[in-house]
């Protein structure tokens, strides 16, 4: 896949305020500090599309990104540490939470989980948050060329040991590094396999009956974008 336009489309305080549904949704969260305004502008190919700060729990909003005019890529605050009040961290992380859970359009969300760690306590809740609510998820380990090669596979196959009891077959794990600029396109290439297995679904959908008369615009797009499945099948 290949990134042609990254258009900011807006910052959205809550599930209410994000834009409407007819695009589908790559999500990317993580821990704060764990290279996610750094992947993001990697995966975009542009250096200032989501901003990078030292200031950990920078990004308090939903962030986001139509790409190549066909899906959006959202920017979602970090979770474990925010500036602000108690009272402000409740209400975005409530609001990450039910984005997560709520929004229909959403396909996959990119868990973030720094490659030099440990496996952190924090972490493998909200995987196992994701794991109990059926949100749809794969693995990315940040910051891939900060550690030795031999300390990075311990820590994710720690990680992965840890998580394992959760699943019949575990997630797909990947690596990148923003700096050093590796994974990439292993990232773009799973949303390139979502998009071309909703364009073939939805070619299949919305192929009109002989007899049915023609639909709108929105009722083909309202009925492509019920993508999830039933809440009592797991992913």
């Amino acid at each position: 896949m290949n990134i042609s336009s990254a258009i900011f489309d807006r910052s959205a305080p809550d599930l209410d305020s994000c834009p409407d549904e007819s695009l589908p949704e790559f999500a990317f969260i993580g821990r704060s500090n764990v290279g996610k305004s750094s992947l993001l502008n990697l995966l975009a190919g542009e250096e200032g599309l989501a901003r990078v700060s030292p200031t950990p729990g920078f990004t308090k909003l939903i962030n986001m990104f139509t790409m190549n005019r066909r899906w959006r890529l959202v920017d979602l605050p970090g979770y474990g540490f925010a500036a602000g009040a108690r009272r402000d961290r409740d209400r975005f992380n409530h609001a990450v939470l039910n984005y997560l859970e709520n929004r229909p359009n959403l396909c996959l969300v990119f868990a973030l989980i720094e490659t030099g760690l440990t496996p952190q306590a924090i972490d493998l809740q909200f995987v196992e948050w994701l794991v109990g609510h059926e949100v749809p998820f794969v693995l990315v380990f940040t910051k891939s060329d900060k550690v030795p090669p031999a300390t990075a596979q311990q820590n994710i196959a720690a990680f992965t040991d840890r998580i394992s009891p959760w699943f019949e077959k575990l997630p797909a794990v990947f690596t990148c590094s923003a700096t050093g600029r590796r994974g990439r396109q292993a990232l773009l290439g799973v949303i390139d396999e979502q998009m071309t297995a909703i364009n073939t679904a939805s070619v299949g959908a919305l192929a009109p009956a002989e007899d049915a008369p023609e639909r709108s615009v929105e009722a083909r797009a309202r009925e492509a974008r019920k993508r999830r499945p039933d809440r009592n099948r797991p992913w």
